[in-house]
């Protein structure tokens, strides 16, 4: 009877090991799934416009390349683009450059929780991928109804109607839904971008402080 017991009690406990490794094994591979999830690049847009290496939306054959990366709640970026953004866009459309846009994301600490950089810049790449036509529309949109820093910034359904201003219409769902939020962060972190606005010429990245301007101004004539 004691040797049964004895038995029966080893077997209990093997059962019982068995079980927690089980259990253990289980945990591992669920924090593997999440962290993997946590790391994953947000879905990307598609669209004709968007340069898929990049993540840029793209307009213009010239041989020069002009990059520029914008946060839409931004006052400084604003500036750039009452000053350059016009030259740019004519330039591109002349092909004299090919103009690269990076709508990015650094100043959500300005927007009282609601994310708004990061929302707006993800608006702009649903009407990218929805109205490749209307983007540029919609860029400088954006701009001219740029929110004050330190507010809540536009909504969604604000972001979606100057979307639908600009014939973007098709881009409401995917602006309600923050299709391209993640995006957006996989985008601001793999340019490295300390702040904006931040312009590139040829790969070359330019100190607007520092006679940057004049280069840029020189390229567009």
């Amino acid at each position: 009877m004691a040797a049964a017991a004895k038995s029966n009690t080893n077997w209990f406990a093997i059962g019982i090991s068995i079980a927690v490794v089980v259990v253990l094994v289980a945990l591992g591979g669920l924090v593997v799934f999440l962290n993997n999830q946590a790391s994953a690049p947000g879905a990307a847009p598609q669209s004709a416009i968007i340069n898929d290496e990049t993540g840029a939306v793209s307009f213009g054959t010239g041989e020069d390349q002009v990059d520029t990366f914008v946060d839409f709640m931004c006052p400084a970026c604003n500036a750039f683009e009452q000053q350059y953004g016009a030259q740019l866009q004519e330039a591109a459309a002349n092909n004299d450059i090919t103009l690269n846009v990076h709508p990015i994301s650094i100043l959500d600490r300005f927007s009282q929780n609601t994310e708004y950089s990061t929302r707006a810049a993800a608006a702009s790449y649903c009407v990218a991928e929805t109205a490749p036509d209307s983007f540029l529309d919609y860029f400088n949109l954006l701009f001219e109804k740029q929110p004050a820093e330190n507010t809540t910034g536009l909504t969604d359904d604000e972001l979606a109607d100057l979307a639908d201003q600009v014939g973007a219409a098709d881009a409401a769902d995917c602006i309600a839904a923050g299709t391209y939020m993640d995006f957006i962060g996989d985008q601001t972190n793999a340019h490295e971008v300390q702040g904006t606005p931040t312009v590139d010429i040829n790969g070359e990245r330019l100190d607007l402080q520092a006679g940057g301007a004049a280069k840029l101004q020189q390229l567009l004539g």
